[in-house]
């Protein structure tokens, strides 16, 4: 079978045999994601097969389903707690110590995969990941969705957590540099600031998710004393950080990664977020390379694998 492989910041397509043990699914739809752009520029010394945004079927039945991410060891206290992204034992689809979706098969526990609603696009469903990391903040900081929230960033994730906020009753504003992205969100409720200046010191909440090194510091200058920042982006680079205005002004930091997928399938289905305009191009799984290519333009949206 094909399977798509990253090593020494190259994308190529090879042959592998089909896997065994799990459950056995049959990709039908990938999505390229940024974290599997920093794969593919070092971050955590990746070296493997990548993906983990899909819509799959399993193989002996034919059934839709999404999957959890994370592979936990089910035993230790965070499993118990219902915290297994955070089980030290786990592992990761695509990420760390699992081959990931980007293949015409691949395997998951039956613990971790959800039936796709009939009335559910794949086009739609393959959203469902980033936006269960959407709904992990509403998970974090339910206050969020009674407050004024200013959302850093017009990327994939940014432009869906700024729709899952404002469909959760949050005061939604935008921040970003491309006005028919940014248009992209306000259908859902969300107030555009394109090419705004940052107001300092403003927002209750601030959710940085440019996915730029420069981020931290400019999300950091928008919160108000006492607010809540809340950190989405990952990056290869290393950031220097000044804490005496976050220490002076009692910011609140919270990390923030993967969530839940039953919340992210049920706002899906209620077709209350702005996905269409969201779906950038396709390409079929042995055209990876220029798939990854053309994720990583400037501006680019959501661009998809499909197997032949």
């Amino acid at each position: 079978m094909k399977q798509v492989w990253i090593e020494h910041g190259r994308v190529s397509v090879r042959e592998c045999p089909a896997p065994r043990g799990k459950v056995l699914l049959k990709l039908r739809l990938g999505g390229i994601c940024n974290t599997d752009l920093e794969l593919l520029r070092g971050y955590y010394g990746f070296r493997g097969r990548p993906g983990h945004e899909f819509v799959a079927e399993k193989a002996a039945t034919g059934q839709r389903v999404v999957g959890e991410i994370n592979l936990a060891c089910g035993k230790c206290a965070w499993c118990r707690r219902h915290l297994g992204r955070h089980c030290p034992h786990r592992a990761v689809l695509g990420i760390v110590k699992h081959p990931g979706a980007f293949a015409e098969y691949f395997t998951l526990p039956e613990a971790n995969l959800l039936p796709v609603p009939a009335c559910v696009s794949d086009e739609h469903a393959v959203f469902t990941e980033p936006v269960a990391a959407a709904c992990e903040i509403l998970e974090q900081v339910p206050e969020i969705a009674q407050g004024e929230v200013a959302v850093l960033g017009d990327g994939k994730l940014g432009l869906l957590i700024a729709q899952v906020l404002a469909v959760s009753g949050a005061k939604v504003d935008l921040y970003g540099r491309h006005s028919a992205k940014v248009r992209i969100a306000q259908k859902a409720g969300v107030r555009g600031r394109v090419g705004a200046r940052l107001p300092a010191r403003r927002y209750p909440f601030v959710v940085e998710a440019s996915g730029s090194a420069q981020g931290f510091a400019q999300a950091a200058s928008m919160v108000r004393p006492r607010g809540v920042l809340v950190l989405k982006s990952t990056v290869h680079e290393r950031l220097s950080i000044d804490t005496a205005p976050l220490v002076v002004d009692e910011i609140t930091l919270i990390g923030s990664r993967c969530g839940r997928f039953q919340p992210a399938l049920d706002l899906i289905r209620k077709n209350v977020l702005n996905l269409d305009p969201m779906l950038d191009a396709e390409y079929p799984l042995e055209r990876a390379p220029q798939a990854f290519a053309h994720a990583a333009r400037p501006g680019a949206l959501k661009v998809l694998l499909r197997p032949a």
